[in-house]
């Protein structure tokens, strides 16, 4: 069983950036992949980033490219999501989530944390 805390979300004015961080709890955090999605008010989930267990590749939604960063630091059994030039459209409950297995872009995760909030305003 693996239990995900996401933290950092909350109000932005477009231009910015803010920073997400995903605790997770377990032993074997360093053996999965991990994911950020989003999802918005009337819209279905969005991949946004993946980065599997050794750090390399990462993946990226066409929308965040260039913008945004995943990373990982297993040693803290934590990963981040850095979101610089921050849109409107950005705007959602951002979801961390972990998989042992399969494609890392794909949404079927094994786990699912309970979401942070990002806005932001133009």
């Amino acid at each position: 069983q693996v239990q995900l805390v996401e933290s950092g979300g909350g109000l932005v004015q477009a231009g910015g950036s803010l920073r997400l961080s995903c605790a997770a709890s377990g032993r074997t955090f360093s053996s999965y992949t991990m994911g950020w999605f989003r999802q918005a008010p009337g819209k279905e989930r969005e991949f946004v980033a993946a980065i599997p267990w050794r750090g390399y590749p990462t993946y990226y939604g066409d929308s965040v490219k260039g913008r945004f960063t995943i990373s990982r630091d297993n040693a803290k059994n934590t990963v981040y999501l850095q979101m610089n030039s921050l849109k409107p459209e950005d705007t959602a409950v951002y979801f961390c989530a972990a998989k042992s297995v399969g494609v890392a872009t794909s949404p079927q995760y094994d786990y699912w944390g309970q979401g942070t909030q990002v806005t932001v305003s133009s």
